[in-house]
């Protein structure tokens, strides 16, 4: 064994538009904000920079940038349990806001030690010292306030603070020992998945432990990939990868799934019987299926994104949508751009739903869709995804009828009945009632049955609708009415 000391992977974490690309952004001198729609992150990306620093010379830093947008807490979950150390950036005009709660959940639940990052120090709205209360309310007990957790206030748009920010994440690497051994086959976690459509399944790795080689196998779960295209973080192909290094593998059997551990094998035929195995062990734990027959209104989704993290994104927001009226149900979730065979997959029955994300409808597909009435659409942005997933649900649920009653009258004589039209006064005790309006008939709070008002009439004339005092009436009903009867009138309400 060769045991070194490993470069820290390090997460970053908070709430939305607190400026974790922006700092990476600044650390990384390359535009990562712009290369995203709407100016969020929605993917999680590794990096690796160098940094001198004056007490321990030029080192390494893997960082990991995950998300704010609280669609994507399960890929800031993954982004939490690879890392060694987290920042946890909290915007000096805001202060602690609800993603930061969760960041510092996810940080809590790794057992990962975090750095407190300020950030938007040179905002005019900047407040460091309400920031920094709104930390100690929130048990984020930082060095200075009665804490031991750093801290560094920093503007990630002008660099201030960042030097500062990266020697304070090297002395915590320090602290935490964080080592490995590259002698070792390499293990790791699988950070994101993806069809790239010129080359294939690409899938992006960091690594915890020991090297990849080109010509070994990596094997998660039940993908294997040869090992002939590695790229680096900055797209240049490799032929080796070590300690915490992000990498890009291209040439998968499958997609592998996000957050699933790899191992390196040297062979294919070792790689193969992983699969084999691990495939075997998922077929013998499945729980067996139970069938109940569908009382509620089905809702049949496809998902169709640019990466497994975009369908967890995508799962999350439909979770949300889901209630006691209505079956939501994935019918399937796969990377790639919407076609034929989507349309044709949700169309299996009624109120269908197609979603993109960061992908394109191809026109075949485009034209199915409206022969068949299957709703498709792709975002590039998941607020917009949200909203208008809510809107085709709620147009699918059930709609419901309730009674509202809006009077109470008692019947005071009953004149005549003739072919069921029964002719009577009465005297408004309570509300209104109008002219074709329905009613139900008590006696004694006990429902007789229901009646249409065909009639009203009051001073000798006609009238749509009678609010106090006595009244004549036609009421039509099969149930014999009498003297003494209460009739309360109602609407229905559609909910």
């Amino acid at each position: 064994m060769a045991i070194q000391k490993r470069p820290p992977i390090i997460v970053v974490m908070g709430h939305i538009d607190h400026g974790k690309s922006t700092l990476l952004d600044t650390i990384l001198r390359s535009n990562v904000v712009a290369t995203e729609a709407g100016g969020i992150t929605q993917h999680l990306s590794a990096y690796t920079v160098v940094h001198a620093s004056v007490e321990h010379g030029e080192r390494s830093l893997t960082f990991l940038d995950t998300p704010g947008h609280a669609s994507f807490q399960k890929m800031r979950l993954r982004g939490a349990d690879v890392a060694d150390i987290a920042v946890l950036i909290v915007s000096a005009e805001d202060a602690v806001m609800p993603q930061t709660l969760e960041a510092l959940a996810a940080i809590k639940e790794a057992k990962i030690p975090y750095i407190v990052a300020i950030n938007k120090i040179d905002k005019p709205n900047a407040d460091l010292v309400r920031t920094q209360s709104s930390l100690i309310e929130n048990e984020i007990f930082i060095e200075g306030m009665g804490g031991d957790i750093p801290w560094v206030a920093i503007s990630a748009k002008q660099g201030t603070g960042i030097p500062e920010l990266l020697d304070t994440l090297i002395l915590t690497a320090e602290l935490a020992e964080i080592e490995g051994d590259p002698s070792a086959p390499a293990v790791g976690t699988v950070i994101e998945g993806q069809l790239d459509k010129k080359r294939g399944i690409a899938a992006t790795i960091i690594i915890k432990n020991g090297t990849i080689k080109a010509g070994s196998f990596v094997v998660a779960e039940h993908a294997l990939a040869p090992v002939r295209i590695m790229e680096n973080a900055n797209g240049k192909q490799v032929k080796e990868a070590g300690l915490s290094e992000p990498v890009e593998i291209i040439g998968w059997s499958e997609i592998p799934r996000a957050g699933a551990e790899f191992v390196v094998v040297a062979t294919k035929k070792e790689a193969e019987a992983l699969v084999f195995d691990f495939k075997e062990a998922k077929i013998r734990n499945a729980t067996p299926t139970r069938y109940k027959m569908q009382t509620i209104p089905l809702i049949p989704i496809v998902i169709k994104a640019d990466t497994l993290g975009s369908i967890e994104a995508i799962t999350t927001e439909i979770e949300k949508l889901k209630n006691d009226r209505v079956d939501i149900k994935i019918v399937s979730a796969t990377i790639g751009d919407i076609g034929q065979s989507d349309i044709q997959n949700a169309n299996a029955t009624s109120n269908a739903i197609v979603v993109g994300f960061h992908n394109k409808i191809e026109r075949a597909a485009t034209e199915l869709a409206e022969r068949l009435n299957v709703a498709t659409q792709t975002f590039a942005i998941i607020y917009d995804l949200a909203d208008w997933l809510k809107t085709m649900i709620d147009a699918r649920l059930p709609r419901k009828e309730e009674e509202v009653p809006t009077g109470k009258i008692k019947i005071l004589r009953h004149f005549s009945a003739q072919k069921n039209v029964h002719v009577m006064g009465g005297k408004v005790l309570d509300g209104t009632i109008a002219l074709k309006q329905r009613v139900h008939i008590m006696r004694h709070d006990i429902k007789l049955g229901s009646g249409v008002v065909e009639n009203l009439q009051q001073s000798k004339s006609n009238v749509e609708r009678v609010e106090s005092g006595e009244f004549g009436m036609q009421i039509a009903t099969k149930v014999d009415v009498s003297e003494g009867d209460v009739l309360v009138p109602f609407t229905l309400v559609v909910s």
